[in-house]
């Protein structure tokens, strides 16, 4: 990948942008488009049409017909694991043109990419074609004359809405184990990384998933709700804001009380009690998870709260490492960071620094918007101390490269502003004292927590929040779960 030409490939750049419904491409019946301006480098990309109400009941219709007919679920174990091992496989292939696409589109860097989340897609793939055998169905303990057999069946016709910031790796931790499960499947990618997707439903054919069982209709906010509203949709698994989470919730309990599992925004603590004597590798851990992709990450470790005992010792190492997740040009595969997904959300960032300096946190560095690329979309690693609990920029997820440094006099007090949110995706603590991590680790009020660390995965490892960050889970045999409908059966003799 060192020796390709990112910048040649970009300028003869020219994506399928057509929804794929029922194994073929899909014109949809709207006018409406999503104009796409690339953050890169401001260049005009093609457009993408918008799903409208027809599309969705195409779409839904097309899956329920899939489904009905058991071309998918009824198939079994192995021929739907060899299928999805090749789906995986040539996903793995397509690498260059998925990096190009998520690049261009969404503006993240061609290394983390090639090196991350296409890997990751595929292997989430993999992972879910070997453990689809793995929901266990059972019996009932008999009794005399009875016996009773609990079984998991799919849930049907299933929506997953995915965001723009890991569009690859979102979109499998979710398709991944619908499919397995023998579910249909209608994804909806978010407005800025719809080409990938699109790429990703003609891998699914190419693999042999039969037509209707796999189906991509990019759109908006109003494709989302059509979708969320429909009566003949099962389940909708969602990743994005709270505020969309909500509204989700709503349109399942008008429609049909459809499954839902939500994975939604997070304002996630990183304490650093007076007993850790890591404070390097904390620095350069918390940098990483909070600057890299431009801080556009739902589990970011965007509030810092530390012992003020330390706070003069770690903030220099961590302006220091701050300095190397300065943006670059997303098309060299030197470079580490790329662009912010749009040049309208720079604005919103902009205006969380400037409101957090006019109620009092101190600027220690960036809080600007940079010109790393003409016509691109590119923000500063940004550094505020003096921030208190009770500050905006504390309260509400700014998803930009934005850390908010609060100090505290004690481990009861760093717990406290830990958990004084209404998000609950990620914590960590850092201690060399075992019993304080411990304890601490207990009370923090978070789906994942990490102890020493931040970041750490696996595809065995469940991931979602509580308190506002949602409900349910992605990823790990739990996931499966998600997508199957339980039933229990008693026979009398």
């Amino acid at each position: 990948m060192h020796n390709t030409n990112w910048h040649q490939l970009a300028a003869d750049f020219n994506p399928n942008t057509t929804a794929v419904i029922d194994g073929h491409a899909y014109p949809v019946t709207s006018a409406r488009q999503i104009e796409k301006v690339s953050p890169v480098d401001g260049r005009a990309l093609p457009s993408v049409g918008i799903g409208s109400q027809a599309d969705v009941d195409h779409a839904v219709s097309v899956a329920r017909a899939a489904f009905e007919d058991k071309r998918w679920s009824g198939l079994d174990f192995s021929q739907r694991r060899k299928i999805l091992l090749k789906f995986a496989d040539l996903i793995d292939a397509a690498t260059t043109e998925l990096a190009l696409m998520d690049c261009l589109e969404m503006g993240k860097c061609i290394e983390n990419l090639v090196n991350d989340d296409i890997p990751v897609c595929a292997e989430s793939i993999r992972w879910y074609a070997q453990a689809l055998d793995k929901v266990f169905d059972y019996s009932s303990p008999a009794r005399d004359g009875a016996m009773g057999t609990v079984t998991h069946e799919p849930l049907g016709v299933v929506t997953c809405i995915v965001p723009f910031n890991y569009p690859m790796i979102m979109a499998a931790w979710k398709i991944g184990p619908a499919l397995a499960m023998g579910n249909s499947v209608i994804l909806k990618p978010g407005d800025r990384s719809c080409y990938s997707a699109i790429k990703l439903a003609e891998l699914a054919i190419e693999a042999g998933i039969p037509p209707g069982v796999f189906n991509v209709l990019p759109g908006d906010g109003s494709t989302g709700q059509a979708l969320a509203l429909h009566m003949d949709i099962d389940g909708i698994f969602f990743t994005g804001s709270t505020e969309t989470g909500k509204k989700i919730m709503q349109y399942a309990g008008q429609s049909n009380m459809k499954r839902l599992a939500l994975e939604c925004g997070g304002k996630s603590p990183f304490v650093v009690l007076k007993s850790c004597r890591q404070l390097p590798f904390a620095a350069q851990t918390l940098a990483r998870h909070l600057f890299f992709n431009q801080g556009q990450i739902c589990s970011a470790a965007s509030r810092l709260i530390i012992d003020s005992e330390i706070a003069d010792e770690f903030i220099p190492l961590l302006l220091e490492q701050a300095q190397i997740y300065q943006p670059a040009d997303p098309l060299d595969i030197t470079s580490r960071v790329g662009a912010s997904h749009s040049i309208a959300h720079l604005s919103r960032v902009q205006a969380y620094v400037d409101q957090a300096i006019e109620q009092g946190a101190e600027l220690l560095v960036g809080g600007k918007v940079l010109n790393t690329v003409s016509g691109g979309a590119y923000y500063a690693p940004t550094i505020l101390t003096n921030v208190s609990n009770d500050m905006t920029i504390a309260r509400e997820e700014v998803f930009g490269p934005v850390l908010s440094i609060i100090k505290v006099a004690s481990e009861q007090e760093a717990v406290a502003v830990a958990n004084d949110t209404i998000f609950g995706l990620a914590a960590g603590v850092w201690s060399d004292d075992f019993s304080s991590a411990h304890r601490v680790a207990h009370q923090l009020k978070a789906g994942s927590v990490h102890v020493n660390s931040w970041g750490e995965d696996d595809a065995t490892a469940p991931f979602g929040g509580i308190k506002q960050s949602g409900m349910g889970k992605d990823k790990s045999i739990l996931a499966l779960h998600q997508y199957a409908n339980v039933k229990n059966t008693w026979f009398k003799y």
